[in-house]
C-alpha cells in the first residue's frame, strides 16, 4: 500500500517540490525506508479545495493513513516508523534533541537587520554544540547510521547554507569541521538528492520573510 503525501510546491513553479523542510523530512523518511508513496504538490498560496476539505488548517505536510489525512511531520514520522519498523530510523532518546535549536536561531539571524543583536552568536553556539556532539559520537548524530534526527536536520541545514550564503554572504565557519563533514554526508545521500528543492526555490521561498 502506497502512502499519499501532500507537500509544498515551489512558489514560482507549482509542478516541482517546494522549499518546506518539514515536507522534505517526511519524504526523506519514506525514501530511506524504501516505502512507495505518491506525492500531491500543494500551491500554498492557492490551496486546492479538496486539500482544504481533508485538511482544514491547510498546513503541509499531511499524510494519508487509514483513510485519514494526518498533519505534523513529528506525528507522520512516528506513524511511518511504527508501521514500517524494518530499516529502523528511531533516534536513541538521549540524542533525539541534538541540534533542535539550530533552525530557530538560524531564522532569527536570517531575519535580523542588526549586526549586534546576538543572533549570529546564538546560531554559532548551536552549531558549535552540534560539532562537539559529532566529534564525540559521529559521523551521524547517533553514530554510524542515519536516524530520524538526521533526517530532520538535513533539510534545515540545507536551507541555512543556501539562504545565509545568499542573503548575508555568511557561511558556517571552516573550523566546525565535523559539521561540514556531516552536511556533506547528508547532502550526498540518494534520498536527499531525490527530495531536495532547487536552490532558487529555497531563495524565492525565504525572500518575503527576509525582506517583508
Amino acid at each position: 500500500m502506497a502512502f499519499e503525501i501532500a507537500v509544498k510546491a515551489a512558489a514560482d513553479a507549482p509542478n516541482v517540490i517546494g522549499d518546506c523542510p518539514f515536507s522534505q523530512r517526511v519524504l526523506l523518511t519514506l525514501e530511506e525506508k524504501n516505502i512507495p508513496y505518491s506525492t500531491h504538490l500543494i500551491d500554498v498560496s492557492n490551496k486546492p479545495q479538496w486539500f482544504l476539505e481533508v485538511n482544514p488548517e491547510g498546513k503541509v505536510p499531511v499524510l494519508k493513513y487509514d483513510d485519514k489525512w494526518v498533519p505534523d511531520s513529528d506525528v507522520i514520522v512516528g506513524i511511518i516508523e511504527e508501521k514500517y519498523p524494518d530499516t529502523p530510523l528511531a533516534t536513541p532518546s538521549e540524542f533525539a534533541s541534538v541540534g533542535s535549536k539550530i533552525f530557530g536561531t538560524f531564522v532569527s539571524f536570517l531575519k535580523s537587520k542588526d549586526q549586534n543583536d546576538g543572533t549570529e552568536q546564538a546560531l554559532l553556539v548551536e552549531l558549535k554544540a552540534l560539532d562537539e556532539h559529532l566529534k564525540a559520537h559521529g559521523p551521524y548524530v547517533a553514530g554510524e547510521k542515519v536516524t530520524a534526527v538526521d533526517l530532520g536536520l538535513a533539510p534545515k541545514l540545507f536551507h541555512l547554507s543556501i539562504t545565509l550564503g545568499h542573503f548575508k554572504n555568511w557561511t558556517i565557519p571552516e573550523n566546525l569541521e565535523h559539521v561540514h563533514n556531516y552536511i556533506k554526508l547528508l547532502f550526498a545521500r540518494e534520498s536527499f538528492e531525490k527530495t531536495k528543492p532547487a536552490k532558487e526555490h529555497v531563495i524565492a521561498g525565504w525572500a518575503p520573510k527576509v525582506n517583508p
